[in-house]
């Protein structure tokens, strides 16, 4: 990992106002938290809080944070005099994510493990066990978005299709889809930890396999990507 692109991409994050929309999310969702403790069964809403973290606060803000690593040098064309510099296009890509990564971690997944417990504090290793999940959804989300910005940039609004469409509608209507879910992954891993979460089906190893590969092949796609990249007319 290069520290130099690190920290330009941690700056890219927490700059500007992304940084705040970023912040708003997780305090959304906390206070979303607070509400459903006060008026619903902590069973219930330990679940509707927690899905509605896994399926949308967590991929939003993984989409927030990876597309502030790149998207904006390839929209201003810098990325050319990052692409000059003698490092290797994979190192690059591989700095981006964990900037992306550690930003993910603490605004989308702690916060889902955070929220369980504040909606039932006598049930924290299941509290624990979705923080463990959203940490495994985090990291697939992060990095499928990372190779998303490097592929097209569109990829907000790509992104943003994902997961309304493929990660909430589709995936809560036809059960096939869990099998492909980013959420279902974290989800099924979740449940492997802790027996009070509702395990998806599809089994914690091939949960934890499928996340492994889509995470590995997204960042290598990107720095592929990166490798080959050239500013071509309107970008």
């Amino acid at each position: 990992m290069n520290r130099t692109v690190f920290r330009l991409s941690a700056q890219a994050i927490l700059g500007r106002r992304r940084g705040l929309v970023l912040a708003l999310i997780p305090a959304a969702l906390l206070v979303l938290a607070l509400l459903v403790r006060a008026l619903t069964d902590a069973d219930l809403g330990v679940e509707a809080t927690v899905g509605l973290g896994l399926s949308l606060a967590l991929p939003l803000v993984a989409l927030l944070a990876s597309t502030a690593v790149l998207g904006p040098e390839v929209d201003d064309g810098s990325i050319v005099y990052l692409l000059c510099k003698p490092v290797s296009r994979h190192v690059i890509a591989r700095s981006k994510f964990a900037a992306a990564w550690l930003a993910t971690m603490a605004l989308g997944a702690l916060p889902v493990g955070v929220v369980a417990f504040v909606v039932d504090p006598s049930e924290s290793r299941r509290a624990v066990a979705y923080g463990v999940g959203a940490a495994v959804a985090g990291t697939v989300y992060a990095a499928l978005f990372i190779a998303l910005a490097a592929l097209t940039r569109h990829a907000v609004v790509i992104g943003l299709l994902f997961t309304l469409l493929w990660e909430g509608l589709l995936g809560s209507v036809f059960a096939g889809v869990r099998w492909l879910s980013v959420a279902a992954w974290g989800r099924e891993v979740a449940g492997g930890l802790s027996p009070l979460v509702e395990e998806v089906g599809i089994g914690t190893a091939y949960a934890v396999i499928a996340a492994t590969v889509v995470t590995a092949a997204s960042v290598w796609f990107t720095g592929d990507r990166l490798r080959s990249f050239t500013l071509r007319g309107d970008e």
